[in-house]
């Protein structure tokens, strides 16, 4: 295990520097957050965390992880550039003030990461949807195949091929009650699936949306559906996927203005902005 930390601290130190020169990245606090409700936890979650932490190391920025829902209070989050949330799923809080920390902290101008099955997290909740962007629907079978770049100067996508194959294998991901503005960043390419699913979904043709982000209620999200293997955390070319994510969403540089917050519940509606 050390020695594949040990190559994986290599390649980051390789690793293209695109996405660090347009932030200011010793100025830059995350907080990851992992935690799971009743159901499939990934195994990827420790490897999640440490590539984290690692990456904050080599750019300069500070990274705090936790599973406890407790975090997500005004006081504390107002403290964080960006939240990601590394394959959560279910349902991750515990009460409904903490669920409107979250929205006042996206309201307040924070910055939303979300990684894999964050899609299928709180998937009643129809804020947490708008934020993200979708909801988890199914995925196809591990295996590998193709990533096509729709936005190539995309600081998630710019370091990759305009076809980037996910040789080693990955979760196809369908996702439905998709939002109607997301700025489409990949897509999947069914058309290199291996076998028939009569479960496919053809909205899009053969492909599907995997990487997208938007502004959202004062803030700004980025979500990519790849991920699933925990070997992913430790490959170069998928770090700096998650690095250009984070990159985006904290790229206007501003500290979180909590006059511009106003959720009282979880069922608010979207203002207008």
């Amino acid at each position: 295990m050390m020695m594949r930390i040990l190559v994986f601290s290599i390649c980051l130190l390789a690793t293209h520097a695109v996405a660090a020169q347009a932030v200011n990245w010793k100025r830059i606090k995350v907080l990851v957050y992992t935690k799971n409700g009743e159901g499939f936890v990934h195994d990827n979650i420790e490897n999640s965390i440490m590539a984290l932490k690692m990456l904050g190391e080599q750019h300069g920025f500070a990274v705090d992880a936790t599973d406890d829902p407790a975090a997500f209070t005004d006081e504390n989050l107002r403290q964080y550039d960006a939240l990601v949330f590394s394959n959560t799923n279910n349902d991750v809080f515990d009460t409904d003030a903490q669920r409107v920390a979250l929205m006042r902290y996206i309201q307040a101008g924070g910055g939303f990461v979300g990684i894999h099955s964050a899609s299928g997290t709180e998937r009643k909740w129809k804020w947490f949807k708008q934020l993200l962007g979708a909801t988890f629907y199914w995925h196809d079978k591990f295996q590998p195949f193709a990533v096509n770049i729709i936005d190539a100067k995309h600081p998630s996508v710019k370091h990759l091929p305009r076809r980037w194959v996910r040789v080693k294998g990955d979760e196809f991901y369908y996702l439905k009650q998709m939002s109607v503005n997301l700025h489409v960043v990949a897509v999947n390419d069914a058309t290199t699936l291996r076998g028939e699913n009569e479960r496919r979904i053809d909205t899009f043709g053969d492909v599907f949306p995997s990487v997208w982000c938007h502004e959202f209620d004062g803030g700004r999200s980025w979500y990519t559906s790849l991920g699933h293997d925990k070997g992913d955390y430790l490959d170069e070319e998928f770090m700096q996927h998650i690095l250009g994510g984070i990159e985006w969403v904290v790229a206007k540089g501003k500290k979180r203005d909590y006059s511009r917050a106003y959720a009282t519940s979880p069922q608010d509606e979207v203002r207008e902005r």
